[in-house]
């Protein structure tokens, strides 16, 4: 088990990685906060009725093994995504969209090693949800995106104001 970041209280790095084990990664810090996306783009992507990813600082997203393919796709907001994805087995590891850039990496959740350390802690877009899928009580849900300053965490809204800071993007 990874020792407790001494930075971040109760929070120990994770491993991930893609299905045959060519790239391994591990996220370094707790991430700014945890999307559950019902788009349909979302589905489409993941093949799924969402698609959970760990919005996270690009640099505390530390590469273990191998090298991910950047493919450059298309984005229901027009101006693209870059998803790094495994050159052998094809999974899709993290995402840069044109908003953030290269400085946030959103992390697919069902890439880590330990997927249930990192739940949703908001649903989004769930006016296109699957209709048999059923939100947990207890976690937000909005139709459509949401003003971050209402839901994160004070320490997610100075290290997003620190990383807007000091990168422009």
């Amino acid at each position: 088990m990874p020792e407790a970041n001494p930075t971040e209280p109760g929070f120990a790095p994770i491993e991930g990685g893609c299905t045959c084990r060519a790239v391994r990664y591990r996220i370094e810090a707790r991430p700014l906060f945890v999307h559950g996306c019902h788009c349909r783009w979302c589905q489409r992507e993941s093949g799924s009725a969402l698609a959970i990813n760990a919005m996270i600082e690009a640099d505390r997203v530390t590469l273990l093994a191998g090298t991910p393919e950047r493919v450059a796709t298309p984005s229901a907001s027009g101006r693209g995504q870059t998803i790094l994805r495994c050159p052998q087995c094809r999974v899709a590891l993290w995402s840069h969209y044109a908003g953030g850039g290269e400085r946030v990496a959103f992390v697919r959740v069902g890439t880590l090693d330990t997927p249930d350390a990192l739940p949703p802690e908001i649903h989004i877009f769930t006016s296109t949800k699957q209709p048999w899928v059923a939100l947990p009580a207890g976690v937000p849900a909005v139709p459509e995106y949401y003003d971050r300053k209402q839901y994160w965490s004070p320490a997610s809204l100075a290290r997003w104001a620190e990383l807007r800071a000091r990168q422009p993007g």
